[in-house]
Formats: structure tokens, sequence, C-alpha cells
């Protein structure tokens, strides 16, 4: 029992009331209060200012749980001081990472309070469509570094925020490993953010890592039953909010049950998947470059992609003419995947020459540096749509040549 708890306890005795009477009166559960008493739980301004009033106590509660925020917040301090010191001074830190461990030693002995970590992880939203690959993975080694032992340093208040950051840093890494053609590294990657954010008890962000982890799984050779599988268990996670990470899950699964060749269900999927999406804050709908937003050309490209193997190729068409206007020029290479479903409509369509020479256009126009195992991935599903006694054709060869390579 902490000094607050005991401070408390005694009041609420001399008071001559339970635990469920003062819970009562104060509008707390008496669960909640029992903890606070014990040390089990840090208690917040609302309960010692409700607690105070309720029992008389003359302010001796508020400047107990006042002087204990400033203890809190003087050991936080020289806790991750010396975590961020430590870290800096190991010999086998790269230099990023001492550096970065530096930063945010300076950064909590100035302002304790302040976490930046979020601002981290939603500025790797849009990093990862802007940075060289090499650079992004470079600085999200020296961060997840300092993040690990800010996390261990932590088990406090500022943990669960920790975590959600740790889970969404993870997702990156996961994504770049995974488009690097890293498959196994990249699944442990995926393994490991969804335990990060359990432990971070907050749903949106168990939702956002499985989500991510489904439409991964639909580039990185997974069977396409156990994605399914993998988006069946976080339905019940859903609740009722329009989110970028319930949208996300919906296009995962529209297009793992096409791959799975369930197309009526894929084609639901799309359907409930536009149903939230127009429910979608303008904030998260505008932002349009970022790995956490949900702009309007997803959507389509879902479109494209599950119409496309449903063969309602008039829908597909009508998808891909959106999602390509609608792509911005950072996202060059998920304009080229729609493109390629153009290529596997033609083709499907009977118009084979004219789908593969697009296909092969399209790879053609791409710069190679932008070609990745996302990008052969769909590559392979043109090649996958022609049928076999076309594949004779030199366009067909080439094309199966330049997958393999």
């Amino acid at each position: 029992m902490d000094a607050f708890g005991r401070l408390l306890r005694q009041h609420r005795e001399s008071a001559g009331l339970s635990l469920r009477q003062l819970g009562a009166i104060i509008h707390f559960q008496y669960s909640h209060i029992a903890q606070v008493e014990r040390g089990d739980r840090r208690p917040t301004e609302a309960l010692a200012t409700a607690c105070d009033r309720a029992l008389d106590a003359d302010g001796a509660l508020v400047e107990a749980y006042r002087s204990e925020r400033v203890g809190a917040s003087d050991l936080h301090r020289r806790t991750m001081l010396r975590a961020m010191t430590a870290l800096a001074a190991a010999p086998a830190v790269a230099p990023l990472a001492g550096l970065e461990a530096l930063r945010h030693g300076l950064g909590d002995a100035a302002t304790p309070d302040h976490d930046e970590w979020e601002q981290i992880a939603v500025d790797y939203g849009h990093g990862y469509y802007r940075q060289p690959r090499p650079a992004l993975m470079a600085q999200l080694t020296a961060d997840l570094t300092v993040l690990q032992h800010q996390i261990a340093a932590d088990p406090g208040a500022r943990r669960p925020g920790l975590l959600q950051a740790a889970a969404r840093l993870s997702v990156v890494v996961a994504l770049s490993l995974v488009a690097s053609g890293q498959i196994v590294m990249g699944r442990r990657w995926w393994q490991t953010a969804r335990r990060v954010a359990d432990q971070s008890g907050d749903t949106e962000t168990r939702v956002l890592v499985r989500a991510w982890d489904v439409v991964n799984g639909c580039y990185d050779g997974r069977p396409p039953s156990a994605v399914v599988a993998l988006s069946d268990d976080v339905l019940p996670l859903l609740r009722r909010q329009a989110t970028s990470a319930v949208c996300g899950l919906l296009a995962g699964r529209a297009q793992a049950l096409s791959l799975a060749g369930r197309h009526a269900e894929a084609v639901t999927a799309v359907r409930q998947l536009v149903d939230v999406a127009q429910r979608l804050p303008a904030a998260v709908v505008s932002d349009v470059e970022s790995l956490w937003g949900w702009p309007e050309h997803r959507i389509h490209h879902t479109e494209s992609w599950v119409y496309t193997h449903a063969d309602r190729l008039g829908d597909a068409e009508a998808a891909q003419r959106q999602a390509r206007h609608l792509y911005p020029a950072s996202q060059a290479r998920l304009r080229a995947q729609v493109q390629l479903h153009e290529a596997a409509r033609l083709i499907r369509g009977g118009y084979i020459p004219d789908g593969l020479r697009h296909a092969a256009d399209t790879l053609d126009a791409l710069p190679v540096d932008l070609h990745n195992n996302s990008l052969r991935s769909v590559a392979a599903q043109v090649a996958d749509a022609v049928p076999t006694v076309e594949r004779s054709r030199t366009a067909f060869i080439d094309l199966a040549d330049r997958i393999r390579a």
C-alpha cells in the first residue's frame, strides 16, 4: 500500500464508510477504489478530488496525490535518463541508435511528461512511401533500439502508449522485409507485432496490426485459406466504429477470399468495406500518403483486385480507372499494381496479347528500384490468368522469366 492509498483508507474508515458506500457517493467502482488503496492502481486527480470532498479531508488527499505525482515524475525522469545514458554509452550500439538515445535522454531531462512516440509512428506512416528502403530501415533500427529500452525501463502509465508505438513500428519493419523478399524474417516480425499490440491492451492497435498482416499475407506466399482464417480471428475485435484499421482488415479479407476462390464472399466483403469507408472521419480519408490513413484510392484498389478475380470485368475496369486517377505520385508502385490488374482483366476478357503487352509495358515503365516482392506477386497473377493453351506465346514466356528473375 502506498502513501496515498494508506491515507485514503484512513479517511474512509474514519468516516465509517465501506468501499461500496464510498463508491456509490463518488460514482467510482468500489473495486477501483480498493485497487488504489492497495497500491495496485494509480489514483487520478478526479478520484483524489472526489474522495477529498466526500470524506471532508480538507485538501489532504488532493495534496497527497499531487506530491506522489511529482515524485513519480521525478522517478520516471531519472529512470529514463539512466536507461538512455547507458544505451548511448554501450559500445555495441550503432552510432545512429546511440545518438537517438542521447536525444531522447535530453528530451526527458527537459520535459519528462512529453511523449513523442505517437508522432514518430505517424511520421513512419508517411516515410514508408517516401524514404528509400535502406534509409528507412536504418532509422527504424535506431528508433526501435531506443524504444525497446524505454519499454523495459518504464512499467508505469506510459507503457501502453510505448507498446502501441512499438506495434506500429513493427508493422513498418514487417512490410519492408516482405516487400524486399525477406519473407521468413517478415513473418517473424508479424508475430512480434501481434504480441506487442496485445500487450498494449488497445483494441484499435490490435486490429491495425492484424489488418496489415492480412493484407500482406495476400502477397507473401501464404496459403489464402490461412490468411482468410487470420481475418476470421480478428472479426470479433471489430466494433461499430469506422476506422482505417477496420477498413484495412476488410480490404485484406476481400483480397484473400478472392485468392481462395470464394468470390461471392469477396464481393460481400468489398461492399462492407465501402459501407465502413463512407463513415470514416475526413482526416482519415484525406491522409492519402500514409500507411495509417484510408484514402479513396485504396477502396478502388481493393475493388480492382476482387472484381478482376471474380470476372466482373466491367466493374473491375471502372475501379481501375478511378484508382489510377487518384493515386498520388509517391505511390507509383501501387498504381503499377492496378495496371497489372488491368492486364489480368484484359487476359480474362480474351484479349491475351493486349494483356501481356500491357503487363510488360507496366513493368518496363516502373523504375527498377521500385520493383519488389509485392509487385512480382501481382505480376504472377497476370501470368496465372493466361490459359494453358496460350502459354507458348513469347510474351508469356518473357513475363514468366521476369517474374522468376
